[in-house]
């Protein structure tokens, strides 16, 4: 007669149990992941989450698969490890894909269990953190695969504008896994990662054209080329450091404020602010040197750093609340607007609103870029998002004119009639339809026509137009500035702001969704 079963041995064997399955694919393919650069996906885990608060689901989860070999095959944690815990004393939802159990390919209950922790992540008001490093489908399980697929992409679209969503691309991500992280807010991709549709097999097979995957998805191309990808890390650690930055500014989700950390009341004047802008008006600057010195500690977080450069974009906190930051950059293409920037821009503002954090708009625009490519490229289109972005922004939104701020380009980054709650303008703030050179010579061809010396009267009327119309004081006088400040002032002037509009409500027409250009 066998003995009976003790407790203990009950124990035992769920120890033995879990530790088998937590194990992945075993100590070989945990040292090959090592040696490749790479973190395992329970390691990456543990690296994220404060110490001792992970609560693991869907440990035992096992796939449905009967096909091709798939009845006997275990696959530990069906090659996903998701569950719950906290980040900074915040909880959060996560899923790390296990690149060591049959190379983190994705079957049903795979997508089932990441579902899941979405699903947990709406119901609980907390932010959804996902860790790819996948292989794409598991073709044994056919089309089971893809409804494991698609139920991500849903709750993708579930959980935007509830909660933040943040996909780290740790390693391969191709195919249709890397629909779900264009789904998220935002994308960190490691240097040795890549991400595409199609790889570079399929696509020297059907167009003859020959690419790395290096060249085509790595994490420069994405973040360079495509726009895809919103931060580049060196590697794992670097990837959760830059993680864990980034929550620390965001809101657990839409019905709650931003975090406020303890504020920074120095250097509220600089004086240093008062030198930045050239006396040249063509004479370009960083404008970040502005953004540090207006931010909390110097703390300036850019996002999308390498791509459309013209727009600089990232959070900050000013006294000790986030804001989100969207500026002009006059040293790349004089700061004008082109397609990119206009996409760029107008995403980062919708994400902000969503989150209820205040936005900041440092302008200094020469227009929207012309160009033969740029119109047949849709300028008009994508330029309108940007319009469409603000306009419909609830958040606070203060405006500060530093230097150039002409024609749409000056509607477009936030003018008051576009819903901005206060516009700051610096000295060296210069608004009007086009600049004094082209205006002057529509206004007064006729003068300078019939000058003696045309270049001299061009000078003349030119000056004389900068003065009497570009200026913030003829803006000022149409209310359309609400004050004009010693740049050295705007800092305090920006906190005073930020306070006076923390408890900002607006009601807008009930319907479903605007229907924003594409």
């Amino acid at each position: 007669m066998p003995a009976t079963r003790t407790q203990k041995d009950n124990i035992a064997a769920l120890e033995k149990a879990r530790e088998r399955v937590r194990a992945g694919g075993g100590p070989e393919r945990a040292a090959k992941q090592h040696a490749d650069g790479k973190l395992t996906a329970r390691e990456r885990v543990a690296m994220l989450l404060d110490r001792d608060t992970f609560q693991e689901t869907g440990l035992f989860a096992q796939h449905h698969g009967t096909l091709f070999g798939m009845a006997d095959k275990p696959m530990p944690a069906d090659g996903v490890v998701t569950g719950s815990g906290k980040v900074g004393g915040r909880t959060v939802h996560v899923a790390s894909q296990d690149f060591t159990v049959a190379g983190g390919s994705a079957g049903e209950v795979h997508g089932i269990k990441i579902a899941d922790a979405m699903r947990h992540s709406i119901d609980t008001g907390t932010p959804f953190l996902f860790i790819n490093d996948s292989g794409g489908a598991r073709v044994q399980e056919g089309v089971g695969s893809l409804a494991g697929y698609a139920k991500v992409f849903y709750h993708n679209v579930m959980l935007s504008g509830v909660v933040p969503q943040i996909s780290l691309i740790c390693g391969p991500c191709a195919g249709g896994a890397a629909y779900s992280p264009a789904l998220t807010d935002f994308i960190i991709q490691t240097s040795y990662a890549y991400m595409f549709i199609t790889g570079p097999a399929v696509i020297k097979q059907v167009t003859n054209e020959v690419i790395t995957a290096e060249q085509l998805g790595g994490a420069r191309a994405q973040m360079n080329n495509s726009g895809v990808v919103h931060f580049v890390a060196e590697n794992d650690v670097d990837a959760i450091k830059i993680c864990k930055r980034l929550l620390s500014f965001l809101p657990s989700n839409n019905l709650e404020e931003p975090p406020r950390v303890d504020p920074d009341k120095r250097h509220m004047r600089d004086d240093f602010l008062n030198r930045i802008v050239p006396d040249d008006s063509k004479q370009p600057y960083d404008v970040r040197e502005i953004i540090t010195r207006i931010v909390d500690r110097d703390d300036f977080m850019e996002v999308q750093k390498e791509y459309a450069r013209n727009l600089v974009i990232g959070f900050g906190r000013i006294v000790g609340r986030s804001v989100g930051i969207i500026a002009n950059q006059p040293c790349v293409l004089a700061g004008a607007l082109d397609i990119n920037a206009s996409d760029k821009g107008a995403r980062f503002i919708r994400f902000c609103n969503a989150f209820n954090i205040p936005l900041v708009t440092l302008v200094d625009v020469p227009g929207f870029l012309p160009g033969v490519d740029q119109e047949h490229g849709g300028i008009i289109r994508h330029g309108a998002k940007l319009l469409f972005a603000y306009s419909a922004s609830t958040v606070p939104k203060l405006t500060v004119v530093v230097r150039k701020a002409f024609g749409g380009g000056y509607i477009a980054m936030c003018s008051k009639d576009l819903g901005a709650d206060r516009v700051f303008a610096w000295p060296t703030a210069e608004i009007a339809v086009m600049g004094a050179e082209g205006a002057a010579e529509i206004v007064f061809r006729r003068e300078i026509a019939a000058a003696d010396d045309q270049d001299a009267k061009r000078r003349e009327l030119i000056e004389e137009y900068r003065q009497t119309f570009a200026t913030p004081y003829v803006a000022a006088g149409a209310r359309l500035v609400d004050e004009i400040i010693e740049p050295a002032e705007t800092r305090g002037c920006l906190a005073a702001a930020l306070e006076a509009l923390h408890t900002k409500r607006v009601l807008r027409p009930s319907k479903k969704h605007g229907n924003i250009p594409l």
